[in-house]
């Protein structure tokens, strides 16, 4: 869908430099989705990997994050191969609803009620990312931590249409259970893509 160069604005690796690849196509369909012009794969070109991984270069970024839509949807292994071979960072952001396939660094789940994540999924993820947007996803959040691995980073970002609503619930929950972390949509604040 689109190719950018910019920061990466959530999670463990706010603030890094990254490559974002896009790519469109999404059956997971969340309602509050602030990229809903990925869901349909035909309204966008199909690229060449070469052609992909030519762009990340030319940028000069040390990381590449593969995300959507639903990037797991697809096969990944050759992009993943050619991103690696150029001795790049290669990271994946997904809902876990499909297997994940393909060779990266960091891989952060972020699951969605829509489309349930595999449990494979959730045991691959380095970081379990859970958006926020009633009360009711503090128990969604706990439920996939149950799944992921022992040293899984886990992050509760507020929605961001929702974000001074649930924020205060958010924080307080943290305080709680201090396992979980703040995660913010930096790049919305920061106005960048």
């Amino acid at each position: 869908m689109e190719l950018f160069y910019s920061i990466q604005g959530e999670g463990k690796h706010t603030g890094k430099a990254a490559f974002f690849i896009r790519l469109a196509g999404c059956d997971v369909g969340c309602h509050w989705c602030d990229v809903k012009e990925s869901w349909n794969k035909s309204k966008h070109p199909l690229k060449h990997i070469k052609e992909l991984v030519q762009e990340v270069k030319k940028s000069g970024a040390p990381i590449v994050i593969i995300t959507g839509g639903e990037p797991t949807m697809y096969p990944l292994e050759k992009l993943t191969q050619a991103l690696k071979k150029e001795g790049l960072l290669v990271h994946l952001e997904t809902s876990g609803a499909y297997t994940i396939t393909g060779t990266f660094d960091w891989i952060c789940v972020s699951p969605k009620k829509r489309k349930l994540p595999l449990k494979e999924s959730l045991q691959k993820a380095d970081e379990l990312k859970v958006v926020i947007y009633n009360k009711d996803d503090f128990n969604w959040a706990e439920n996939n931590a149950l799944d992921v691995k022992e040293n899984c980073a886990l992050f509760l970002q507020p929605e961001w249409s929702k974000a001074n609503s649930v924020m205060h619930w958010i924080t307080g929950y943290i305080k709680e259970k201090p396992k979980w972390v703040v995660s913010l949509q930096t790049h919305k604040y920061l106005n960048i893509p």
